[in-house]
């Protein structure tokens, strides 16, 4: 139980850690290409973490079937969370609605989508293989820092206090601690849950990134960087996964 709160609130608060540069005045450092880099290095952890860990523990502990049902109702989440509060890209904002709204709808879909994220969290700290919860706490925290710094970016440019803007995208990280407790909970008290569990976690990461992450490190013409990135990223959870 301390194990899991403890990766949970790392991993949360890793939003925290991102939006740090708005406070120390650097984010005139931030290029589109240093966030894109680092976007496609979290992408290949992620990668890593769920090809590598959660979907070999999910066939080792449930087989086939439940691998196949997690991984694409963990998608179907995705999908459906995606088309109800859509992604919305923090440098590129419509004029058209008011500040107050604006950061409202920011706040709002960082931190529901933050939730199966949290549930990823505490399934993986329910299987019995050790470390895997220590090793997706990680990979999710790295990519919650580049969200974090990208909601206080732009609560900044919107003129909001820089210590305001950076506490509001540390909050919205917050919510993957109740998650991730939820989903140790009903996955350690229900067993047959964690193979289901554990590929529900992976398609929802798979979903994260090829949705997400690899468009948006490849959108700014920087895409022989980013692939780079992403195979350090693969190679460094591997790495990981393999001494762990």
């Amino acid at each position: 139980m301390k194990e899991v709160l403890i990766g949970s609130i790392l991993s949360a608060l890793s939003t925290g850690l991102g939006a740090l540069p708005t406070i120390l005045f650097i984010q005139h450092l931030l290029t589109h290409k240093w966030r894109d880099t680092l976007l496609a290095f979290t992408a290949g952890v992620m990668t890593a973490a769920a090809t590598m860990s959660l979907i070999p523990e999910s066939l080792q502990t449930g087989g086939l079937l439940p691998l196949t049902i997690g991984l694409l109702l963990g998608t179907i989440a995705l999908t459906l969370l995606e088309r109800n509060i859509p992604h919305i890209n923090l440098e590129h904002q419509k004029t058209g609605i008011q500040f107050d709204e604006k950061a409202f709808l920011i706040v709002a879909a960082i931190t529901l989508h933050n939730i199966p994220e949290g549930l990823s969290v505490g399934v993986s700290y329910a299987s019995d293989v050790d470390n895997t919860g220590n090793l997706i706490a990680l990979a999710i925290g790295l990519q919650n820092a580049p969200e974090g710094l990208l909601v206080a970016l732009f609560l900044v440019q919107q003129k909001m206090n820089r210590f305001k803007a950076f506490i509001i995208a540390t909050l919205t990280g917050t919510v993957e601690i109740v998650a991730g407790l939820l989903g140790f909970y009903l996955t350690s008290f229900f067993d047959s849950l964690v193979s289901y569990g554990l590929a529900f976690a992976a398609g929802a990461m798979l979903y994260i990134i090829y949705k997400e992450l690899i468009p948006e490190s490849h959108g700014d013409g920087n895409e022989q960087t980013s692939t780079h990135s992403f195979i350090i990223g693969v190679l460094s959870m591997i790495l990981l996964i393999n001494l762990f």
